[in-house]
């Protein structure tokens, strides 16, 4: 039976009417195409071209990119003689108990080169207004803990450093936050700043992809499973036309350093008393923020 995510912590929900993404408790997260809407059609001609592009080592394919299983006519709730064509991607948090979820738009710029005035001038100015928000919820030993979007958008960088503190706190409401979970969500060599710095050499050489408005999806399990990292939201994607994307590679050095020092605050044995040298080079301006489309 399809219904609406249960931790979608971004993005339009389904219901009433709207269109949101569904996922079907099997695995599987549905994610619909508006037809009088382009990204829709963009995102998925992103998919189809970026899983059959032997360009790509299937190793970042697998890693770091939700599975993709094409198309399939569904339903729209509450409006079940409506369907509409949907994405057929992996729930990323479908074998999560207890799931901890981080969705970061990464980059400084939103908007992408080829917008429209009307476009430009919309993500210039959330650009501007947003400096560097995100939203996350979280886990903690008196339940789900979330902090609430409209103070998110305004967030400072101070204040997403301090919101990924709070993500791996056991009491993420407390000042300051505990970061007790630090070691084994951030450290480790299957931990989310391996998975960063992965990607991030990857991001240091590919010329294929430019990856505008896209986010970092970052989950932990409280019951046990592994944390990840996968990069979501695909409707501005464009060729890199043999370019590297310092747009993206500069948002995800930021998000670096940041984790970087809260593991040499908290772990000093982890050994990274460089932070700057583990993330290497940040663009200040580098900024992360919402996402518009979804959260798997």
């Amino acid at each position: 039976m399809l219904q609406r995510p249960e931790h979608q912590v971004a993005g339009q929900e389904a219901g009433s009417g709207t269109l949101g993404p569904l996922i079907d408790g099997s695995g599987n997260f549905y994610k619909p195409l508006n037809p009088s809407d382009e990204r829709g059609a963009h995102e998925l001609a992103f998919y189809t071209s970026f899983y059959s592009d032997t360009r790509v080592p299937h190793s970042i394919r697998s890693s770091f990119f939700p599975s993709f299983g094409g198309t399939r006519i569904l339903p729209v709730p509450d409006l079940p003689d409506l369907l509409l064509p949907h994405l057929v991607l992996g729930d990323l948090l479908h074998a999560y108990t207890y799931p901890c979820v981080m969705d970061v738009k990464m980059g400084a710029r939103t908007w992408y080169p080829s917008a429209s005035e009307k476009d430009f001038e919309k993500y210039w100015k959330k650009d501007v207004e947003s400096t560097t928000p995100l939203n996350f919820e979280v886990y903690h030993e008196s339940g789900r803990w979330k902090p609430h979007r409209d103070g998110v958008r305004k967030y400072t960088v101070t204040d997403v450093r301090q919101s990924l503190r709070q993500f791996v706190s056991k009491k993420p409401d407390e000042t300051p936050p505990d970061c007790a979970l630090a070691s084994s969500v951030y450290g480790g060599s299957n931990g989310i700043l391996a998975q960063l710095l992965e990607l991030k050499s990857w991001f240091e050489d590919q010329t294929l992809f430019h990856f505008y408005s896209t986010s970092l999806l970052i989950a932990y399990d409280k019951g046990g499973k592994a944390a990840q990292v996968k990069l979501i939201d695909f409707a501005h994607v464009m060729k890199g036309e043999g370019i590297i994307d310092h747009n993206f590679l500069g948002g995800l050095c930021s998000l670096i350093k940041w984790v970087s020092e809260i593991l040499t605050d908290f772990e000093p044995a982890v050994g990274l008393t460089d932070p700057e040298a583990a993330a290497g080079p940040a663009e200040p301006e580098a900024t992360v923020g919402p996402t518009e489309n979804e959260t798997h």
